[in-house]
């Protein structure tokens, strides 16, 4: 039906009737500081083929004037659900003129105002992906409708404005940028505010591009601006060579901005950043990592979703998928990389997210079918990103990493300022590298579900030599309710074998890469060889696929899962351990032992972490019942025991600092939190600084040994808007319905929260120790979502339909009222699919807590 949510049909429609030259906006901003709304004029050319209605997309509380081809339209009467009605357009070249009131929002969609409670000054950015550039200029919102845009800003005395051109002197406060390039709606910006720079240049010998990064002022002191340059610079020299295509835009400015949504945003030249990225605290090198993967991986969409765009969201993937294979890449093989074991990270956070997605009643294909605006709102998903990353990892392995870039710089000449799809792409890589990759596409990218492949052998009992080895394929049933049939697929994989040195590590001897076909792939090879200790299939990450390991070499890894001499082959096994527990195949219980026998020898501090993550997640929702405070108590201590023995002052003490902060229960670990947080007890090495401080507080506020005069003092120890997310998270934490109530209030009933707060105080109210006090909001979670969806913004209620389910409550009492609110509600196919996820993730906690107590017998 017409309205805010886009149709593929009705985008088709619009593409076949019409195509767009040019826009010109203007934009008053000088009442930012105050807020509301602000003018907003639009001037569009385009070109009608064929003469008849059509319609263009605007969202404001009012529409003053609309003006096509010279003749005034009565905006009471074409303006109606985020639509003018264009009735009349003449076939050939058309005119159209809009004048809006629009609104600021505070939930990071549209143009975004955020006060700064350091300096009390507005800071705007927009943020338009996927169909929010209509919230502050009237546009045909739809990828393929590509054109210039020429913005013209209006904004107070003092204040920066950029956009995607390079920014102008001002004259009397009015800054008219140049127009851009050919480019889509969504990836247009506009920054504004009293922002702090700081500029460089990247050069190729031939050629400077200006390089800017902005933060707020409150944030200058700690902006590490050279290292960001740097990585910037690093991505820039190892795509232009790889992408055999110049940088499109006229310059690269990177901003750090408040209460941001996402990670990034790949504005064309004008990247958008989350600010915690602007690390205030110290922090471990995963979080620099982390950091430069973001920023490679918008640096990589100027050429791939901003020079060539997708034509439709179906192909959303191609855009997400390529920025993330290509920004791990630049991390692991560009020269002077800080992170050559990129694909580590990768392998244990990256493909984590997608094994969980793509098991899930949601799960869909890569390449998935987007019916409207609503689909793809919900589709920046795992699949989408890291499943499609993996997927292209593989591809890259097939056809060559020489044929595959050779592929994409003929895609970049070829398509230039343009849309396409799938098969452009697919086209160009088969030209380049000589296969046939139709059946490789339909198996993997328009396919859902992953596979698992397990090791078959016999080893011969006297001579431990082996007989016979294969890799079976398996194809799981797909989640109940999914669509499409299991399938089995092509994989390139690599098989490592392993053996234990005299000095107690585990070291690679051979590596065998080969396809596996089929249900059974032989693998004559092994075959009259020495029984390996430890055989990994799917060694180096070529594929993706769930990977079991023999009895044999469980045992080994069991034993020695810590002492692998590489730290990919260590996360592989990391991972599939994690994917076992989440299973049941593993207990919980197992999976703790596993843990702290091996993790003191790891020295990845990605992993690390993210074994921190996991253990905690495993205690918390997939340990029995009766045995969870036990594990829970195993883990705080432990934490504690690392915390002591870590190297002073470096990363893993960091790490197990902020372990030890989540986990601590007993007054003894309590009283050493307040007493590292008051100083009357140190830890050698251990800065407690300003996040650190918060991490301390807020634990001490969800087990009731702080209240709100702790946290009013610390807030004025960080007055910043950090610092009050952070109070507002410590305060939602409190363990008494009081402060229940309060924070329910506020998110649920209330409407006023900016979206960063919105979230911090869900992540305060749900604290895993106080399920008795988070029952009775079960009930009320189902009888308020519904008015939730219909009442606000995509992103706010999404935090709320996701944040706020009952996902502590592991009973079936929940999956039953979560049936019954799916059977009566009606909602909306964006809605139903989120909580279908949630009931996915109570129902496999009750699975892996029965492995849990089996295992106990």
């Amino acid at each position: 039906m017409p309205g805010t949510n886009l149709t593929r049909s009705e985008a088709q429609e619009r593409a076949r009737l019409l195509g767009v030259d040019s826009y010109q906006i203007a934009l008053d901003l000088s009442g930012a500081q105050e807020g509301g709304t602000f003018r907003s004029e639009t001037t569009v050319h385009f070109t009608v083929r064929e003469a008849g209605p059509s319609f263009i997309d605007l969202v404001a509380p009012e529409v003053e004037e609309v003006v096509l081809n010279g003749h005034r339209l009565d905006p009471a009467e074409v303006f109606a659900d985020s639509r003018i009605a264009l009735p009349a357009l003449a076939e050939g070249h058309n005119e159209l003129r809009v004048i809006a009131d629009c609104a600021y929002t505070n939930t990071g969609e549209g143009l975004h105002r955020s006060v700064d409670p350091v300096d009390q000054q507005a800071y705007l950015y927009t943020q338009f992906e996927v169909p929010d550039a209509r919230r502050v200029f009237a546009c045909f919102e739809q990828p393929d409708l590509k054109a210039t845009f020429q913005f013209t800003v209006t904004a107070p005395e003092g204040w920066t404005v950029i956009s995607n051109s390079p920014t102008p002197e001002p004259k009397d406060n009015v800054w008219a940028f140049e127009p851009t390039p050919r480019i889509s709606s969504y990836i247009t910006a506009i920054v504004a505010g009293p922002y702090h720079s700081v500029h460089s240049s990247w050069t190729d010998g031939e050629r400077t591009v200006p390089l800017g990064l902005y933060c707020r002022p409150s944030l200058a002191e700690h902006l590490d601006s050279e290292a960001i340059f740097d990585v910037t610079r690093q991505g820039f020299d190892w795509f232009q060579e790889k992408f055999d295509h110049p940088y499109p835009f006229a310059k690269y400015d990177q901003l750090f901005v408040p209460e941001f949504n996402a990670g990034a945003m790949e504005n064309a030249g004008a990247v958008t950043i989350r600010d915690q990225y602007v690390f205030r605290s110290k922090v471990t090198d995963a979080a620099y990592e982390m950091r430069a993967e973001t920023i490679l991986h918008e640096l990589a969409h100027m050429w791939f979703g901003d020079l060539v765009t997708m034509e439709w969201w179906n192909d959303l993937w191609l855009n997400e998928s390529f920025a993330t294979y290509t920004s791990i890449a630049c991390q692991a093989h560009a020269p002077g990389s800080r992170w050559p074991h990129a694909w580590t990270s990768f392998a244990n956070q990256m493909k984590t997210w997608a094994y969980r997605q793509d098991q899930l009643p949601s799960t869909h294909p890569i390449m998935a079918e987007i019916r409207d605006l609503d689909d793809v709102l919900v589709n920046f998903d795992g699949i989408t990103y890291a499943k499609g990353a993996s997927v292209l990892k593989q591809l890259v392995a097939y056809v060559g990493q020489d044929a595959f870039f050779s592929g994409v710089q003929a895609y970049f000449k070829r398509h230039a300022w343009s849309n396409t799809r799938l098969t452009d792409l697919l086209s160009a890589l088969e030209e380049t590298s000589g296969r046939d990759l139709k059946a490789w596409s339909r198996a993997w990218l328009e396919t859902a579900g992953i596979n698992v492949l397990r090791p078959e052998l016999t080893v011969d009992p006297v001579a431990k030599v082996v007989r016979e080895f294969a890799i079976r394929q398996e194809a799981p049933a797909l989640p109940a309710g999914a669509k499409g049939e299991p399938v089995l697929r092509p994989h390139r994989i690599a098989v490592g074998l392993y053996g234990l040195t005299p000095e107690g590590t585990l070291a690679r001897t051979d590596r065998i890469e080969l396809d596996v076909t089929g249900e059974r792939t032989e693998v004559p090879q092994l075959v009259g060889r020495p029984r390996p200790d430890v055989i990994l299939l799917n060694d180096d990450d070529l594929s993706y696929a769930k990977v079991r390991l023999d009895p044999e070499s469980l045992a080994v890894v069991t034993a020695h899962l810590g002492d692998f001499a590489e730290s990919l082959p260590r996360a592989l096994c990391w991972a599939s351990a994690w994917d076992m527990t989440r299973d049941g195949e593993l207990a919980t219980r197992d999976y703790l032992s596993l843990v702290l026998s091996g993790i003191g020898k790891e020295s990845d501090i990605g992993v690390v972490q993210t074994l921190h993550r996991q253990v905690k997640m495993a205690l918390d929702l997939y340990a029995a019942p009766a045995w969870r405070e036990t594990g829970l108590g195993l883990w705080a201590e432990a934490t504690l025991e690392h915390l002591r023995a870590a190297p002073a002052g470096g990363d893993h003490q960091l790490a197990w600092a902020r372990a030890f902060a989540g986990a601590a229960r007993t007054d003894a670990h309590l009283g050493l939190l307040a007493a590292l947080l008051d100083g009357s007890e140190t830890i050698e090495g251990l800065t407690v600084d300003t996040d650190l401080r918060w991490a301390f507080l807020h634990r001490l506020a969800a087990t009731g040994r702080a209240d709100e005069p702790e946290i009013a003092a610390e807030l004025a120890r960080d007055a910043t808007s950090a610092g009050e997310r952070h109070a507002a998270s410590a305060r939602a934490a409190r363990p008494t319905p009081e402060a229940k109530a309060e924070a329910w209030a506020a998110v649920v009933e209330g409407d006023k929260l900016p979206n960063a707060v919105q979230e911090a105080v869900i992540g305060g109210f749900v604290q895993t120790e106080q399920r008795e006090l988070l029952a009775p909001y079960a009930e009320k979670y189902f009888a308020a979502l519904k008015g939730v969806w219909e009442s606000r913004s995509h992103e706010m209620a999404q935090q709320i339909a996701v944040g706020l389910y009952p996902s502590l409550q592991t009973e079936q009492a929940t999956l039953a009222a979560t049936d019954a609110w799916l059977a009566g509600a009606a909602p909306s196919d964006a809605l139903r699919r989120l909580v279908t996820e949630a009931r996915a993730g109570v129902e496999r906690a009750l699975n892996a807590q029965a492995a849990d107590a089996a295992a106990a017998v």
